[in-house]
């Protein structure tokens, strides 16, 4: 990695948090929360600047692995009418969703764009087998037009690429529809691939392109990003679930090595890195976690349903907790992609 990247994927790690922090500063706006700080970063102040106006102080810090918007009355009493935890608890619960909410829309409307730019927009209608295809001997033909791979629904290229990527490394069913007759082809093995020593499915065929039109544009902007949800929570799903490791995980340093790559190959991989590491920091930062925007959203759906707040202290300390865990699993995950690089 040259200097040249690293810049780009700290500046990308720095839009991405202020979109994330934006989203709670403005819910937090709106719903007239006193706000002390603004933060881009942590560690040491950079810049920092005081609004005459409001009070709040805005601030750009040294170390670009998070941001926060600090609310008066967020863990402790205040007097200020403004403070956080004298709001309904309805709104603390919009200002902690918004920032991951802000997340998934900014990565929605880049997605839109990449899609809008794309020279063609993949079906998934069989148009052509590779060489040495295995398939076709399972009954795929050519003008099948793929409707389901095992269980899930595929609507575009993407989804049909990742879904066969994910479960068709064993032989599984495949819901074709051929001449307006909805076909099942059963136990369909696929060729497959090994990287990093899990097995993968792979296609082995192309699919014709479709018409581009703004309904399509749309379309497939909705269900590329619905599949980049899904290939997230599957991740975290498998990671639970044993399928990966910590092993497998990547921190700052491994992420920043994924975005050079994506930028050598071009714009639309680096938006799309962009839209993928958007969508992730969203859903990432609403897991019922201590210490995440999720931890601090069950706290506070059971005070909506006990009518009643927690102990805060006890919160406090389950959120510190959280914190400490989050640093120690960072810490692994850096030491991992800095041995990477050198291996």
């Amino acid at each position: 990695m040259n200097i040249v990247f690293i810049l780009l994927a700290v500046f990308m790690f720095g839009v991405l948090i202020f979109i994330h922090e934006f989203g709670h500063y403005t819910a937090a706006r709106i719903f007239q929360v006193s706000i002390k700080e603004f933060s881009i970063g942590m560690g040491p102040k950079l810049l920092s600047r005081v609004s005459k106006k409001t009070n709040i102080r805005y601030s750009l810090r040294a170390l670009p692995i998070g941001g926060y918007v600090a609310m008066e009355g967020e863990d402790e009493e205040s007097d200020d009418p403004g403070a956080l935890y004298k709001k309904p608890v309805w709104q603390r619960m919009i200002i902690t969703a918004a920032g991951a909410f802000m997340n998934l829309t900014v990565g929605f409307l880049v997605m839109a764009i990449l899609v809008a730019s794309s020279a063609t927009l993949g079906g998934t209608v069989v148009a052509e087998f590779f060489e040495g295809a295995t398939t076709p001997s399972y009954g795929l033909q050519v003008q099948d037009e793929i409707i389901k791979v095992g269980n899930t629904r595929v609507h575009c290229a993407t989804d049909l690429v990742y879904t066969i990527m994910h479960d068709a490394y064993e032989p599984i069913d495949v819901t074709v529809l051929r001449n307006g007759e909805r076909i099942v082809l059963k136990d369909v093995e696929f060729p497959h691939y090994v990287d990093s020593g899990h097995v993968f499915g792979d296609r082995d065929f192309y699919v014709y392109a479709v018409e581009k039109n703004v309904g399509e544009v749309v379309s497939q902007a909705f269900w590329q990003s619905a599949n980049t949800v899904t290939m997230i929570w599957d991740s975290l799903f498998d990671l639970v679930f044993g399928k990966y490791s910590v092993q497998d995980m990547s921190g700052p340093v491994g992420v920043t090595q994924v975005i050079s790559e994506a930028a050598k190959q071009g714009a639309y991989d680096l938006g799309y890195m962009f839209v993928f590491i958007s969508v992730n920091l969203g859903i990432f930062n609403l897991l019922p976690l201590p210490a995440l925007d999720g931890g601090r959203l069950l706290f506070q759906l059971v005070e909506l349903v006990r009518r009643k707040p927690l102990n805060p202290a006890v919160e406090g300390y389950v959120h510190f907790a959280g914190i400490l865990l989050l640093m120690l699993l960072m810490v692994v995950v850096t030491f991992q992609d800095i041995m990477r690089l050198f291996s």
